[in-house]
């Protein structure tokens, strides 16, 4: 993603460009997959841990980005839907186990789950756990 794309998507967002908020989207855009806040550390080094924590939860409050949540770290996203209301991201996740990265399953449906009476859902984590195709 370019710098003008990324001034773009922060803008429809609602977020104001700076020069920080851009190289962290391009970071999670070039990623190509859910990151931990570790692993953009090492993709954006000239800012620091609580720069890029505090951008992300900016991000998130927005509906820029989503987490994962894999049982090995919390992982960002940029969502795809680019909604700056809500996040509609349902798709699950791949985790693997061998090399502990987190992979997106675009195009899978996530399987409705009914809920009790009584109960509201609010969001949907669905990850399979298991060796991708790098390591198999």
């Amino acid at each position: 993603m370019s710098a003008a794309g990324s001034t773009d998507i922060l803008t429809a967002h609602g977020i104001r460009p700076t020069a920080n908020r851009i190289l962290i989207a391009e970071a999670l855009a070039g990623a190509g997959r859910p990151v931990s806040l570790t692993e953009i550390e090492d993709l954006v080094d000239t800012i620091d841990k609580s720069g890029i924590f505090r951008t992300l939860m900016l991000f998130r409050e927005h509906h820029l980005v989503h987490t994962i949540e894999d049982g090995d770290a919390v992982r960002y996203e940029l969502c795809h839907s680019h909604d700056h209301g809500s996040d509609d991201d349902l798709h699950p996740h791949f985790y693997c186990e061998k090399c502990h990265r987190t992979f997106c399953l675009d195009g899978i449906a996530v399987p409705a789950v009914p809920v009790p009476p009584g109960y509201t859902a609010e969001s949907v984590t669905y990850l399979l756990k298991g060796i991708c195709p790098d390591c198999r």
